[in-house]
């Protein structure tokens, strides 16, 4: 079974940029003679959302490189939290600038030491800023000490040869700035969202683009609190980084979502401005305006932006045109980041000639930056599969994201079968309870220094089917879809309050069962639900997961009352799940083996 890699303070800050631990050593790739390079602090002076602050950068400039022998560029920031000078962040500057690209890395807006408000990677604020620092690389502005960027490769006056690699909030900033600025000429995201509305107040069901979700409270209120606390963090007195006491960092429209959230209450205006402002912040909404060829990697082991979010991006910009690839590897924001698995990217280490990801990108920027066009850029889709223990086989590939292939029904007597006729009639209910009485994971467990229990649920709370044994082995690679109808009279009375979080909410889940009966949640990923209208069925798209059912072990689809990560229902709404052969559930997976 995967691995759960305990999530320390060092463990999530390294993804969001901002490593506790030094930089290690990099190892200078073959593609600049000896590798070495020169660091140079430097500060901007950007206008951003009316404002005008500092951007705190570094130079990374290749021996060699001059006017005459001009060099591609790599444009990169840190994940949220994070500054220019954190491990991961400062080791793209060191790995990029080794290999014979131009490096400016930043600390992005309202962290480190640079100004102005923190704006959610806004493409009208942090996309604004950033294209002013791809204008110094092509050479239409200096820093603020007088330095010129004469010795970046251009492709017309102005127009930088330029490409953008990050991780997280330093993912999402590359949309951004692509999203405004059209002489972006790669992009490389990696971990980050589609829509801030899906991530942090998820609604899985399909189609229910204007119900908000169940808020992921302690993912969102971890990220507000260290947003919040930065002067203690890193202490400022820039008057462009205050907004007032009541939203102290972020510009207005974050505080006034997170406030939304928090409230418990989702009443129509309000619901609208938040879902509204959450959008415009979000890729889903400026994808379309995107050029620059994008390779896009996700992670399993991620309950903040797992891999459906990612497999959007790629949908919209395949769909448009834009050169796209995407790629899951093992590690995300729950877990692998500062342990990665045998043969896997390392973003620190900057391992990049010997792991799969780190060649990909090396042959995205050689293709796109480099214009060898020649430079095969490897499948439109792969995956990495932890069953499989020889690293240099671990990734599957494919030209599309397999589609959903095999499907199962929820009989009446609890078991998951096959074939419509196997389906028994009956009838089941479960009860919720005012307190949470499921869990999934803890999302920030490591930063408080607590463990992190198992996945349970509290019976009389939750409905199970469960399959029988496989006869072989059964690989999934990609998101399940379940359709269920569902009758709870107290949810249908309150559903049309005009306040949203009355309506029906609830959990589905996919567990591997064990010969022993020991059940895993794979990656501890779930599915929050707030059903849009109880009287109608609906279907519910589950994260997307890449995992091997061994032979002998059972597949468990589970609907939960509540999960302890998120916000639940509001007041006691029981549950019946009625199945019949020619009208029950059904589960949808997308198998690639077995």
């Amino acid at each position: 079974m995967p691995r759960r890699v305990p999530r320390s303070r060092a463990a999530l800050a390294a993804l969001l940029g901002a490593a506790l631990t030094a930089p290690l050593a990099l190892t200078a790739g073959p593609a600049h003679a000896g590798g070495q390079y020169t660091v140079t602090p430097l500060k901007f002076t950007v206008r951003a959302d009316g404002r005008s602050c500092a951007v705190d950068a570094d130079l990374y400039r290749p021996a060699g490189v001059d006017r005459a022998h001009p060099a591609p560029a790599v444009l990169a920031t840190n994940g949220f939290g994070g500054s220019k000078s954190d491990g991961s962040t400062d080791a793209i500057g060191r790995a990029f600038a080794a290999r014979g690209y131009v490096s400016l890395v930043y600390s992005g807006l309202g962290f480190g030491h640079s100004g102005c408000l923190i704006s959610l990677d806004d493409p009208r604020i942090d996309g604004e800023a950033a294209s002013q620092l791809v204008d110094f690389l092509g050479g239409k502005r200096s820093a603020d000490d007088g330095t010129h960027a004469d010795f970046v490769t251009l492709d017309a006056p102005g127009d930088p040869r330029v490409g953008m690699i990050g991780g997280s909030y330093g993912g999402a900033i590359q949309l951004a700035t692509a999203s405004v600025d059209h002489r972006v000429d790669a992009l490389v995201p990696l971990a980050t969202w589609n829509d801030l509305a899906y991530s942090l107040d998820p609604n899985s069901v399909v189609g229910a683009r204007d119900v908000p979700g169940a808020f992921k409270w302690q993912w969102t209120n971890g990220f507000y609190l260290i947003g919040e606390s930065q002067p203690l963090t890193t202490p400022s007195l820039d008057p462009s980084r205050i907004n007032s006491l009541a939203c102290l960092h972020f510009v207005s429209g974050v505080c006034a979502t997170v406030r939304t959230l928090n409230s418990g209450g989702y009443p129509v205006d309000r619901t609208a401005r938040m879902l509204a402002y959450a959008r415009s912040v979000s890729p889903t909404a400026y994808l379309p305006r995107v050029q620059a060829p994008t390779l896009l990697v996700q992670g399993q082991v991620d309950s903040l932006f797992n891999l459906n979010e990612a497999t959007a991006s790629y949908r919209t910009l395949k769909a448009q045109g834009t050169p796209t690839a995407l790629i899951w590897q093992s590690w995300g924001h729950s877990g692998g980041v500062t342990d990665p698995a045998s043969g896997e990217l390392n973003v620190v280490q900057g391992n990049l000639e010997t792991s799969y990801v780190g060649r990909r990108i090396l042959a995205w920027f050689d293709r796109y930056l480099q214009n060898h066009n020649h430079t095969d850029t490897g499948p439109a889709f792969a995956y990495y599969r932890d069953w499989i223990t020889d690293p240099a086989h671990t990734y599957a590939t494919a030209d599309r994201v397999p589609t959903l292939s095999q499907t199962l029904y929820l009989s009446g007597d609890g078991k998951l079968v096959d074939n419509r006729a196997k389906v028994a009639r009956g009838r089941r209910g479960y009860t919720n309870w005012l307190v949470p009485t499921s869990h999934s994971e803890s999302s920030l467990a490591g930063t408080t220094g607590l463990p992190d229990p198992a996945p349970y649920d509290t019976p009389g709370t939750y409905l199970a089917w469960t399959g029988v044994p496989l006869t072989r082995d059964l690989d999934v690679a990609g998101a399940p879809q379940v359709t269920l109808k569902v009758v709870s009279p107290r949810a249908e009375r309150t559903q049309n309050s005009g306040d949203a979080a009355d309506k029906l909410v609830l959990f589905a889940k996919l567990y591997d069962v064990a010969p022993d009966g020991t059940q895993t949640l794979v990656h501890r990923l779930v599915a929050p639900v707030r059903v849009p209208d109880v009287t109608r069925s609906f279907t519910v798209t589950l994260p997307g997961i890449v995992h091997r059912y061994p032979a002998g072990h059972r597949l468990r689809f589970v609907v939960a009352a509540s999960d302890d990560a998120y916000f639940g229902n509001r007041g006691i709404k029981p549950v019946t799940v009625v199945s019949a052969p020619g009208d029950t559930g059904v589960v949808r997976l997308p198998v690639t083996g077995g």
